[in-house]
């Protein structure tokens, strides 16, 4: 048997999308292939390259109301070649939107690549000489419309956070109780007071805590080379101040009582503290963030949202 030649092949193969012509006619805003499995690698800030699974929306536009569909074949093809052949960065990015234009140059004026995956990186502990993983949700998503091109960077921080209100309200009942057990007027002994502070009795309420969200959106300006996700997650922290650990001893859960009890925040806080910092760094064009407070007073959530006011922006 002859082998199949695939050129011949191709032409007999019927390709209705070419062919057929929609019962209704529309311009389409966006058609593409979404939750695309592929490798995606970034450049550290120690220069070496993270590989992770990522899952990958490509998009582009459907600007004649009387064709069919896209080519989407090609749209996969070009997410598998530029993915698994360089690290992902603006440059990257822009190019492989390009190739999806390119390759829709009757079809389409305007192309979408949105990225999801996990970052990676092993945190010091606050206080031992131990390390673990601490996996960070990041996201890119960039837009080439009509030759402007425009890119976005997520990431999603975990931390801490203890209300001031509790705090104020625990404080109090220790105050009332420390009255009850040392009468006024009577000597107070050294030993006994600070006995009692070390007690259940004495230190007979604490504020609620709760594990919290920073959710960061960021537009860079144009001049960025790498995509800085690990930048980001490092500014967010250290004005936070209270980000989740992992590898913990004693003395780093004390360590982080220490840092939550110095750093007592309502949601409106937190998204004032992010909101500075990232107003500070001249690499950021624009930004968004929400801090969401998972409540363990109430059944619901406490939410800010902050952005950095650009006109048009956010």
């Amino acid at each position: 048997m002859a082998p199949i030649n695939q050129e011949n092949l191709a032409r007999v193969l019927p390709d209705i999308a070419n062919e057929a012509r929609p019962s209704v006619a529309g311009a389409l805003e966006w058609v593409g292939m979404g939750e695309i499995h592929a490798p995606v690698g970034v450049v550290g800030a120690d220069g070496q390259t993270i590989t992770s699974g990522a899952r990958v929306n490509a998009f582009v536009n459907l600007t004649r109301p009387e064709a069919r569909g896209i080519h989407m074949s090609r749209l996969y093809l070009h997410v598998d070649k530029a993915l698994s052949s360089e690290p992902v960065s603006p440059c990257s990015i822009r190019r492989l939107l390009k190739d999806f234009l390119d390759s829709h140059a009757d079809l389409s004026d305007r192309a979408m690549l949105q990225i999801h995956f996990d970052y990676l990186v092993r945190r010091p502990a606050l206080v031992s000489d131990n390390t673990g993983w601490k996996s960070y949700p990041v996201s890119v998503n960039a837009l080439l419309d009509r030759g402007q091109f425009s890119l976005e960077v997520g990431v999603d921080v975990t931390y801490s956070s203890t209300c001031p209100c509790s705090a104020a309200l625990a404080r109090q009942l220790i105050q009332e109780r420390f009255r009850e057990d040392f009468a006024a007027g009577s000597p107070l002994d050294h030993d006994a007071v600070l006995q009692w502070l070390g007690s259940e009795q004495g230190i007979m309420a604490t504020p609620h805590s709760q594990r919290s969200t920073a959710e960061v959106k960021v537009r860079l300006v144009p001049s960025f080379q790498n995509l800085p996700f690990i930048d980001i997650i490092d500014r967010i922290e250290a004005a936070l101040k209270t980000p989740v650990q992992t590898a913990v001893k004693r003395v780093d859960e004390q360590a982080f009582a220490r840092l939550n009890g110095q750093n007592l925040m309502f949601c409106e806080d937190a998204a004032r503290r992010m909101q500075k910092t990232l107003d500070e760094d001249e690499r950021v064009a624009d930004f968004w963030v929400r801090a969401t407070h998972f409540e363990s007073l109430h059944a619901h959530n406490a939410v800010a949202v902050a952005t950095k006011g650009v006109a048009g922006g956010y």
